[in-house]
């Protein structure tokens, strides 16, 4: 396996000037700022409430001050956001007059931050947007992104995911309202704890495993996807182990990146589609959700397109001279991995079993989750969502 300063080296030269890296870097946002749209310009901050009551919305909003920024914050934002919150953010950049949205926080906050960077000067409610049904075909607010956790990859992407009036948790995507600039800190995700590192991480394992194996992938996917899989076996289980240690917690952030490029290109398949399901059914956290699901799934789709799934294996850290039997490897190797950093395998912590195998195969075959089914690597039909189902409820 490589070494970290290697890995770091190849993995930054792939994110290129789409991403400033280095401890305390969130200080010099008002710098960037103003590179991009100019001295004393008016930024909305867009904050999870959790970084703001950790302290960590503070010195980026003092940051951005003493650069001669007006500066408000915006931190009504929750777990799979509310559409209403995005109206709200964006309403909030209206009425300031924002010149830029500078988002701090997890994949939530930058999604509604690029949200209202479409919406605000459309002036159209978010609802309007869902599954693509409206393009942002206007002008946009540009985004700056400072991620707090090591997972969705948001700060990297043109893809939004919400939660509609109705409870649906759906998706849009819009090259306009992708962050011009995603600043990584490693020093912004210290605090977080060991089994939230873990759930965050695994995210970002799957987005890449899953980016690189599905129907949409592209040659432009493969570099991306393979260095974050590699970033992630690296660095999460000292990231979950030492929760100060910077180098693994800023290889996360890398690691996070990369997959977040990946999936711009690539996209998701099953393991979202049920994961969706998931967090809809049982509020469960979004990178344990597609963790489990890919969990599941694994086998099938390393059966399907061995190939594919050995260059996981390989990027994995698996040693093997065969495609076939490296990719037959692979799922006990993944499921090896979760185990490691502590993610659990059951749902019985959030009240989900095999009872609810019918819930979860009807709102994974709803329309917003149909075309992540479409991408996967092999035919997933009913039947094939119902087994995946089973398995993910039983498991232990």
């Amino acid at each position: 396996m490589e070494s970290g300063a290697a890995l770091f080296e190849a993995a930054l030269k792939i994110l290129g000037d789409r991403v400033a890296y280095g401890p305390g870097r969130a200080h010099g946002v008002g710098r960037d700022v103003a590179a991009l749209a100019g001295e004393g310009v008016k930024v909305l901050l867009v904050a999870d409430p959790g970084v703001v009551d950790a302290g960590l919305a503070a010195p980026v909003e003092a940051a951005l001050s003493g650069a001669s920024l007006q500066v408000r914050v915006f931190s009504d934002v929750r777990s799979d956001p509310l559409s209403a919150q995005i109206d709200g953010a964006a309403e909030a950049a209206r009425t300031l007059g924002a010149d830029v949205i500078v988002a701090l926080g997890g994949g939530s906050a930058m999604d509604v931050a690029k949200m209202a960077a479409g919406v605000a000067p459309d002036d159209k409610p978010a609802e309007d947007y869902v599954l693509l049904s409206d393009p942002f075909d206007g002008p946009v607010l540009p985004v700056i992104a400072i991620p707090t956790t090591a997972g969705t990859g948001a700060e990297m992407t043109q893809s939004m995911v919400f939660s509609t009036a109705d409870g649906r948790k759906v998706w849009t995507d819009a090259l306009a309202v992708r962050p011009k600039l995603a600043l990584l800190d490693p020093e912004l995700t210290t605090g977080l704890p060991p089994r939230l590192t873990a759930a965050t991480g695994t995210d970002a394992l799957v987005h890449a495993m899953e980016s690189v194996t599905s129907r949409r992938t592209k040659p432009e996917t493969h570099a991306p996807a393979l260095e974050a899989i590699r970033m992630v076996r690296a660095h999460l289980p000292t990231a979950v182990r030492e929760p100060g240690n910077m180098a693994a917690r800023g290889g996360m952030l890398i690691a996070a990146c990369l997959a977040g490029l990946a999936i711009d290109s690539g996209g998701t398949a099953v393991a979202h589609s049920l994961g969706h399901a998931i967090g809809v059914l049982g509020h469960v956290h979004h990178g344990r959700a597609v963790a489990l699901s890919l969990r599941a799934a694994l086998p099938g789709n390393a059966a399907a397109w061995p190939k594919e799934h050995a260059a996981v294996a390989r990027a994995f850290g698996l040693n093997g001279a065969g495609d076939d039997a490296l990719a037959e490897a692979l799922p006990g190797a993944f499921d090896a991995f979760l185990r490691e950093v502590g993610v659990e395998i059951s749902l019985a912590d959030h009240g989900l079993g095999p009872g609810d195998a019918a819930r979860l195969v009807a709102e994974a075959l709803k329309p917003e989750n149909r075309p992540m089914l479409n991408a996967t690597c092999r035919e997933i039909g009913a039947a094939e969502v119902r087994e995946l189902a089973r398995e993910v409820l039983s498991a232990a």
